[in-house]
């Protein structure tokens, strides 16, 4: 009997009371999430790549290098140009890889690979990725560590795309957890970074309707009393989707398509801990030093 293989690999389904999660195994994609009876993220088949990379995992370095260029101790580093259009490297190494299972229960899910010495990456860097179900919310945390011997940067973020069950994307409101926006063309760094109003529409709930964003937003911290940040999409009757993350996801992409298939509008919303071209910018990046691992996580969670 032949082999044959999905183009999302296997399907990895973990479970707890009402909530349920599937990753996909080639590039450890957050495929579905549901929680409270109802989808927290958009879904797609595993018969497809990932539409607009819904899921992904972004190491070792989320978003965009310009022209796929960058130098680390004075040695330029060409990357290949995985967005071929506009002439730039986008959203790491690891998404088209399949992954290794460390470890499968009910609830929790592990997954690990490693992004090797390669054209444009100059140090190993091995990335594990837990996904964990409890009290009907999703945690995600990481650990990357420089298998190389020598240190390394590092950038890290996730690209799902956030739902409150069936209710449309243009009916929901979007409060990001943010005080900086970085003014970008092209989806690249252009210009510098500038603060948020107080009356900003983003930190008290901007109705998506109408609404055309590819941007990002800096600043990311925990509010006063709070350890972690927030942000959330909900619903005029205040049900929502909460996506929280650790102080190490300084950044968020905000980015709203109208063409997400079997959706139309749809809004990813992307936590980074570095901004677009960080590479080139060195804007928080993280040192990796080997055998030293660096961890952090976020997750989702119903609210309302």
């Amino acid at each position: 009997m032949s082999e044959r293989m999905d183009a999302c690999g296997r399907a990895f389904e973990i479970t707890d009371g009402d909530a349920r999660a599937v990753v996909y195994e080639v590039g450890a994609t957050l495929a579905l999430f549901e929680s409270g009876g109802l989808a927290r993220t958009e879904t797609h088949p595993p018969t497809r790549r990932p539409p607009k990379g819904a899921g992904a995992v972004l190491a070792p370095w989320p978003n965009r290098v310009r022209g796929g260029c960058w130098r680390h101790d004075g040695t330029e580093q060409q990357l290949a140009l995985t967005e071929p259009d506009a002439g730039n490297a986008i959203h790491g190494l690891l998404r088209h890889v399949g992954w290794t299972v460390c470890e499968h229960t009910a609830a929790t899910l592990t997954l690990s690979a490693v992004a090797a010495v390669q054209p444009g990456w100059p140090q190993p860097v091995r990335v594990t990725v837990t996904w964990s179900l409890a009290d009907g919310g999703l945690t995600v945390s990481t650990t990357a560590t420089c298998l190389g011997d020598a240190p390394v940067p590092f950038g890290l973020g996730f690209h799902p795309y956030l739902r409150v069950g069936d209710i449309p994307t243009d009916e929901l409101a979007l409060t990001l957890g943010a005080d900086t926006e970085l003014p970008l063309t092209d989806q690249l760094p252009d210009g510098e970074v500038h603060r948020l109003a107080g009356a900003d529409p983003l930190r008290s709930g901007l109705v998506l309707a109408g609404q055309v964003l590819d941007a990002a937003y800096g600043g990311c911290r925990p509010a006063s009393g709070d350890d972690i940040t927030r942000h959330r999409l909900t619903a005029a009757d205040d049900q929502g989707t909460e996506l929280w993350a650790d102080p190490a996801f300084g950044w968020v992409q905000v980015f709203t398509p109208d063409d997400f298939p079997g959706r139309g509008r749809a809004v990813a919303v992307e936590p980074m801990t570095c901004p677009p071209d960080a590479l080139n910018s060195g804007t928080d990046l993280v040192t990796l030093v080997p055998g030293e691992p660096w961890t952090a996580s976020w997750g989702l969670r119903p609210i309302g």
